[in-house]
């Protein structure tokens, strides 16, 4: 036991809780000790020689020694193979069955033995002894897996395994969920384990709360998704390449990839940023669609206290004439913490705050935690008795855990019966006036001084009827309660579309909504974290997401703040917050500068409102990120592939947050084409860098030549913002309208511009091409 971990628990938690928290940790290591069978000794295996082929649609099977190998190409492109009989199915990140294989793709004899599945585009090479190549129609090879190896107990068990691929010298790795180090990853071990840091995290903490199998891989041979399809603990040792400088002599980059037991599948897909984005969508599921007031910007903190703490905050919003969309509860409106509660001395009648809030446009939104406290007369705990919810350990009994409450249970997620007795309980939140919720704690954590704060590895879960323990189930608790609460919230309310996001996940989550930073640390390095953090979410499916605005830990100086606000300002979950230690959020706390510059990137965000809106519905139609790398619309420019302190926002604009202490201008780099400065209208060339203005008061925003952009015009009304094309170029935008929070369905507006005889010409192209283009222009920007 380390003795240091303890002291930090007990002064965390409090002594009393400290200690039940290290009781708790010594009853979870024992029954690991008593519950999971010892690995003893192992015989290592790979697939050996290949003995023959079975074809099949879209691809077939291929036979080794020692195993086989299932290979299938869908008729969208996407390529899946299996090895020892791993199906697609069951899944935790497929929405709904797999795609169909391609009728057109067969598998077919190769050189030297091998076999391969020739698609159009991509090509699946097999060789002899188990390797798979992936290469491009034309040949370029995107990745290439050597043949694996398995770990298996003497005595049967579970195989632990490992993957080791190559992709091309110049690649660079991005994705595997929210890491804070990125978005580009460097060489490294990034471990696959859904992990509450225990505290505030900055760039060198690894893992965090979201880790998934998903490595998006960006190279000139083409950008490609590797997802390995495994819930286990894992981790992956990431090692850029070499070129040889001329010599021809490269040195391939590399991943490897062991995972403790479970399946050894892959999807992959290929192609442009987009395509690949699109492909990954088409197999997991479109990302839920936020309400249009999630768009705005929220305001929480933990530790508000009460009903007239609250309401001073929502006027001081409302008095300075600064937009606020939403207003977070913490658990500190709980009665003694325990979820679906109310303080009524602190809170004495919540319908008729949210109804009073409701009157200036401001939603509340409750945190929910999936502890229950495991206390008889508690209403929560006694109905999930009744309805079989919590986990159990081997011996049936229920698994307990110290958290916020006190001891706990914990409802089993991967049980769909569970899932239907926790969405009903949403009742209670819908009933107390809360428009949305967010999702804490759900790694699953239970306070420990020491090792990974969470439940028993032998704990037991259904899994779909499938049944097993906690070392396959930990990855995916929070996508469970995340699916658990949309579902319910849907079924409650039918009308409105759920507002609910995570700070726990898996590949699949934005199905059910968006998460953001969790405890990020207050400082300069954590700011930079917050952008790391989006960037790599959105290229692995979740494009909904955001940091807590100033850091959650301590208390940021007036510039820090700014520089944070103005980035949060940017991206798709706007939310300032902050532990209830770390002194106050309000932008009027920090003197009239900040509170001046933190106006002018509301108003902002508030004008730019519609551009917000298409980026949502395109998400959900296409799973293009709101927040993209700079190399997005070109992937082969190796400047853009490195740039991390800056992103697009949709295909318009070009965002560089300021990310260092003391700066008032800063360097941009510039993908190619024409870009104004949006606040100076001053144009510039890319691809290249530039050295731009950066005052406290904003920081560089560019648009694209061309671009149409909808805002919201000085009367509240719609209206297109036209970036004027450079001569001899065209341009375009697009505009989803949205008609409200329900669900009607997307209509996709598209425009063009170019300019005849020195006038910029705007015209509606695709369906409704002969139309007007209906709605007020304003162009911006000189076209020479």
């Amino acid at each position: 036991m380390n003795g240091d971990g303890l002291v930090r628990s007990v002064k965390s938690v409090g002594s009393v809780r400290g200690l039940r928290a290290l009781r708790s940790a010594l009853l979870r290591r024992r029954a690991d000790a008593r519950d999971l069978p010892a690995r003893g000794p192992e015989r290592a295996r790979v697939p050996g020689a290949v003995t023959g082929a079975e074809p099949g649609p879209g691809g077939g099977v291929v036979r080794f020694t020692r195993s086989a190998l299932e290979v299938r190409v869908s008729g969208g492109g996407t390529v899946f193979w299996g090895w020892d009989g791993a199906r697609p199915e069951p899944s935790y990140a497929l929405d709904g069955r797999p795609p169909e294989p391609d009728g057109r793709a067969a598998l077919e004899p190769d050189k030297d033995g091998g076999w391969r599945v020739v698609s159009e585009r991509m090509t699946v090479v097999i060789s002899r002894h188990g390797a798979v190549e992936v290469r491009t129609p034309g040949g370029g090879v995107l990745r290439r897996e050597l043949p694996p190896r398995w770990w298996e107990p003497a005595g049967g068990g579970r195989a632990r395994w490992v993957q080791r691929s190559e992709v091309a010298a110049d690649a660079r790795f991005f994705g595997l969920g929210g890491r804070a180090a990125g978005p580009r990853l460097r060489d490294g071990s990034y471990r696959l384990w859904n992990t509450d840091p225990g505290g505030g995290f900055g760039p060198d903490d690894d893992p965090l709360y979201i880790t998934m199998p998903v490595q998006l891989v960006v190279a000139d041979a083409g950008t490609h998704l590797a997802f390995y399809d495994n819930t286990w603990d894992g981790r992956v040792l990431l090692r850029e390449g070499e070129e040889g400088a001329g010599s021809g002599h490269d040195r391939p980059g590399g991943s490897e990839l062991r995972m403790e037991g479970g399946p050894l599948r892959c999807w992959m897909v290929a192609g442009t940023p987009a395509r690949v984005l699109a492909g990954w969508t088409a197999l997991t599921g479109a990302p839920a669609l936020p309400p249009a007031w999630a768009l705005g910007h929220q305001h929480a903190r933990w530790g508000f206290g009460s009903e007239r703490e609250v309401r001073r905050i929502v006027a001081g919003y409302t008095g300075r004439g600064l937009p606020l969309s939403a207003l977070h509860l913490d658990i500190d409106h709980y009665d003694a913490h325990q979820v679906f509660t109310v303080d009524r001395s602190a809170f004495p009648d919540l319908p008729r705050l949210a109804e009073d809030l409701a009157g200036d446009g401001v939603r509340l939104v409750s945190i929910v935690d999936p502890a229950v406290k495991a206390e008889r007369g508690n209403a929560v705990y006694e109905s999930g008795l009744a309805a079989g919810a919590f986990v159990k350990d081997a011996q049936g009994r229920e698994v307990r855990g110290q958290v916020w409450p006190g001891e706990c249970a914990y409802p089993d997620f991967t049980d769909p019966r569970t899932r239907a007795w926790w969405g009903g309980l949403y009742q209670e939140r819908l009933d107390q006036g809360f428009a949305g919720v967010w999702h804490d704690m759900n790694e699953p954590v239970s306070f420990a001084p020491f090792g990974d704060a969470t439940l028993p590895r032998s704990a037991r879960h259904d899994l779909e009827g499938r049944g097993g323990d906690h070392r396959e189930a930990h990855n995916v608790y929070g996508l469970a309660m995340a699916r658990a609460g949309h579902e319910g919230l849907r079924e409650l309310r039918p009308e409105e579309r759920p507002f609910l996001f995570s700070r726990s996940g898996w590949a699949g989550m934005q199905r059910y909504g968006g998460t953001w930073s969790g405890d990020v640390s207050t400082g300069w390095p954590g700011l930079r974290a917050s952008l790391a953090l989006v960037l790599g979410l959105g290229l692995c499916g979740v494009p909904y997401s955001g940091p807590d605005v100033g850091g959650f830990t301590g208390s940021p100086s007036p510039e820090l703040y700014l520089r944070w606000f103005q980035l949060g300002a940017w991206l798709p979950l706007f939310r300032t917050h902050a532990a209830k230690w770390a002194g106050r959020r309000e932008p009027w706390e920090f003197g009239p500068a900040v509170l001046e510059g933190a106006r002018a990137a509301l108003a902002e965000r508030r004008r730019l409102h519609p551009y917000f809106m298409t980026l949502a519905q395109l998400a959900r139609l296409t799973g293009a990120p709101y927040a993209r790398p700079l190399w997005w619309g070109a992937p082969g420019d190796r400047a853009l592939r490195d740039c991390e302190d800056a992103f697009l926002l949709g295909d318009a604009l070009l965002v560089a947050p300021v990310l260092e202490r003391g700066a008032d201008r800063r360097a941009v780099r510039l993908p190619r084409g024409r870009w104004y400065d949006t606040a100076t209208g001053e144009a510039h060339e890319g691809p290249g860098q530039v050295l731009l203005p950066a005052p406290l008061s904003r920081i560089p925003v560019l648009a694209r030549a061309g671009s149409v952009i909808p805002v919201r015009g000085e009367d509240g009304g719609l209206e297109l913002e036209v970036w004027a094309p450079a001569a001899g170029r065209t341009g375009g935008g697009l505009l989803v309208r949205d008609a409200g929070d329900g669900w009607e369905r997307a209509v996709v507006e598209r425009f063009s511009t170019r300019v005849v005889k020195g006038a910029v010409v705007v015209e509606r192209t695709g369906a409704g091409a002969d139309a007007e283009v209906g709605h007020p222009v304003r162009v911006r920007g000189m076209a020479p």
